[in-house]
């Protein structure tokens, strides 16, 4: 048995020691173990739309610039000039072509390469001037870019695994493509990162923590169908990614209803992504995910809004977040509005949910001063039924078994259930020749 985790598969049981959410020797070996040897999420390319833009972004404990090169190329450059250490780029956002570090003026292109120097000629014609300093590894998939540290790391393709089909199902939304709507939510949570990880993927706290939200969507739409949270399912991806699905349910379950407008531009478009993809595919896509992608990505496609999460600890009992919603590039002002509005009511930093989330999450970590008294969390819902929904916990165990693999070296089973019914194995449909995609273009 784990010193983290207790996998009892005759009980069946499984529990999580509450050290893992308090010791700091743990967030350390987190940091060598998962965060210096993964794929880790740094933003999404539409987020860089010219030449020359750039975004700063914290990864793993370290600043990063987030570059479209002047030739149009992304790169991703570490925010520590080489020379003694200072901050290059120390706003948020911007566009430059070149970087210049204020405190001793060495100066750089946006592709990494010196440019300049001060007093150039007191370092001598055979000096070896130095250029920015980049993750071992740049990839992307879909838009979204990651970084790994470890020049050793698996392919991110390969990483991906099972997760590529469900970031699939969100960005064949759109005809032209998905882009991150300008702005960020940017918030900090008194507690353990893990935490949230398994809040936004835990559909078992959604009636009792937002019942505030239940209470506005059933005063707008009339009651929530009857079964709705049932026709749902819980999946393992692989490499600790897991994502709850649910089916479509009428015009949408959560969210304010939509106009006739934009129920209309969105119905219009859905028609023409079923003779692109056929209707399998895009039943699937009319559906919701909570999708994990491990260690600390997180997607969320309720429907009314795609949410973009990433979770970075910062102390055991410390976490900061970043938000971004993802759209469709073509979605007209009405439906604009409707995503944006049903965003800010859920998700939003005064919404239904994310106040409510955060007050969960942080009662949870000063409780765990007693973790003497109850040492262990429990999370075994659903692991005594053949198909787990969105409702019970495989996807926190999935997350857990991973996590316990690369911090403890203990290798745990894969837990055995059915296949998903055949709604949730419907696939993607290639376009008719001669027909471009936007997840192709």
């Amino acid at each position: 048995m784990s010193e983290y985790v207790i996998d009892d598969r005759d009980m069946p049981k499984f529990r999580v020691n509450r050290a893992a959410m308090t010791d700091p020797a743990v967030l350390e070996r987190e940091r060598e173990r998962i965060f210096d040897r993964t794929w880790l999420y740094i933003g999404h390319e539409t987020e860089l739309t010219k030449r020359n833009d750039f975004l700063t972004r914290n990864v793993a404990g370290r600043p990063m610039i987030f570059f479209r090169d002047h030739e149009g190329k992304i790169q991703v450059w570490a925010n520590s000039c080489p020379h003694r250490g200072a901050m290059l780029c120390r706003e948020k956002q911007g566009n430059a072509r070149f970087m210049t570090c204020f405190y001793h003026g060495w100066a750089f292109n946006n592709a990494g390469k010196m440019v300049s120097m001060p007093s150039d000629e007191a370092y001598g014609p055979d000096f070896d001037r130095p250029g920015l300093a980049a993750p071992a590894r740049v990839d992307s998939y879909r838009g979204f870019v990651f970084v790994s540290f470890d020049p050793e790391v698996e392919e991110l393709v390969e990483y991906l695994a099972g997760a590529r089909e469900y970031i699939d199902l969100v960005m064949d939304q759109s005809e032209v493509g998905m882009r991150v709507v300008p702005g960020t939510h940017e918030y900090s949570v008194k507690a353990n990162w893990k935490l949230l990880v398994e809040n936004s993927v835990d559909g078992y706290h959604a009636i009792t923590t937002h019942q505030r939200y239940f209470e506005m969507i059933v005063a707008a739409r009339g009651e929530i169908p009857a079964g709705a949270l049932a026709r749902s399912s819980s999946l393992d991806l692989g490499n600790g990614h897991a994502v709850a699905v649910g089916e479509p349910v009428g015009d949408g379950l959560l969210g304010r209803p939509l106009s006739e407008a934009a129920k209309a531009e969105r119905a219009a478009r859905f028609a023409r992504l079923r003779e692109r993809y056929g209707d399998a595919w895009v039943d699937r896509m009319d559906g919701t995910r909570n999708l994990i992608i491990f260690p600390n990505l997180v997607l969320i496609d309720l429907v009314m809004g795609v949410v973009v999460r990433k979770i970075d600890p910062v102390t055991p009992d410390y976490m900061e977040v970043t938000g971004w919603e993802l759209v469709p590039a073509e979605d007209g002002p009405e439906l604009t509005r409707h995503r944006l509005d049903d965003y800010l009511t859920f998700w939003g930093p005064g919404g239904l949910a994310t106040p409510d989330d955060v007050e969960a999450l942080e009662t949870c970590q000063r409780s765990f001063a007693t973790r003497a008294e109850l040492p262990w969390s429990d999370i075994s819902r659903g692991m005594n039924t053949a198909s787990p929904v969105s409702t019970d916990e495989l996807q926190m165990r999935v997350f857990w078994r991973r996590w316990n693999a690369l911090v403890t070296g203990e290798q745990l089973p894969d837990e055995p259930h059915d296949p998903p019914s055949a709604f949730y194995l419907g696939q993607r449909r290639e376009p008719a020749e001669g027909v471009v995609a936007a997840a192709d273009a």
